[in-house]
């Protein structure tokens, strides 16, 4: 079965990438700080599920295709710049409340009728996230060990420790940028200004993962 250092492996590889800045968390920061925590905390249950697919993916063996089929990862990664193209574009039109816009009810909260955007577009943005893709990909394998028992066992709790850390630590930055909304929701100016950062970074990021 899976030993301890294993776990831990995957642990602290897991930590490095959370903390590492990418689609996932511009994404649920940008949701956090313009419409408030629990949207945020929405987005992330599409996160959580996004990394399920991922995961299932790992165990059914259908990751190894991006190793025999190198143009299904570009494929992939392709898709992934041209969404936060997408959305970076959102942020930045002309005249546009753009993608990561407030979108509140009179009680301050996120709307109900938000929350399965908010929900999919979470989702999307994971499935679409090369990093999460490669991670399952080559991470995992390497602390499998196929004479220590079941190896989609081995693969099924390596992959929950490290949806565990992901989640977790991303719940904690959605909490902490949640209460950056109360800031804004009184101030156009700073949140013009995060609009125009967070639509910079975005286009950025699609360059970047276009052309590496």
């Amino acid at each position: 079965m899976v030993n301890s250092a294993a776990v831990l492996g995957v642990a602290a590889i897991s930590l490095g990438l959370v903390l590492t800045p990418g689609p996932n968390m511009l994404y649920l920061v940008s949701r956090s700080i313009t419409q408030g925590r629990r949207a945020g905390l929405i987005s992330l249950a599409g996160v959580a599920v996004g990394f399920l697919c991922y995961l299932a993916a790992a165990i059914l063996g259908i990751s190894a295709v991006f190793s025999a089929v190198p143009q299904a990862y570009t494929a992939l990664k392709l898709a992934g710049a041209c969404y936060l193209g997408w959305l970076a574009w959102q942020a930045l039109k002309p005249g546009s409340t753009a993608i990561f816009a407030a979108d509140h009810s009179g009680s301050g909260a996120v709307k109900n009728e938000s929350s399965r955007k908010l929900f999919l577009m979470g989702m999307t943005t994971n499935l679409l996230n090369p990093k999460i893709a490669v991670m399952y990909l080559a991470l995992i394998p390497q602390f499998v060990q196929p004479d220590s028992g079941s190896v989609w066992l081995q693969s099924l709790l390596l992959g929950s420790v490290q949806i565990t850390v992901a989640l977790t630590l991303n719940a904690v930055l959605v909490c902490l940028a949640g209460s950056v909304a109360v800031f804004l929701s009184n101030r156009p100016v700073w949140a013009r200004a995060q609009k125009m950062l967070m639509g910079t970074v975005l286009g950025g990021l699609a360059v970047h993962m276009a052309v590496n």
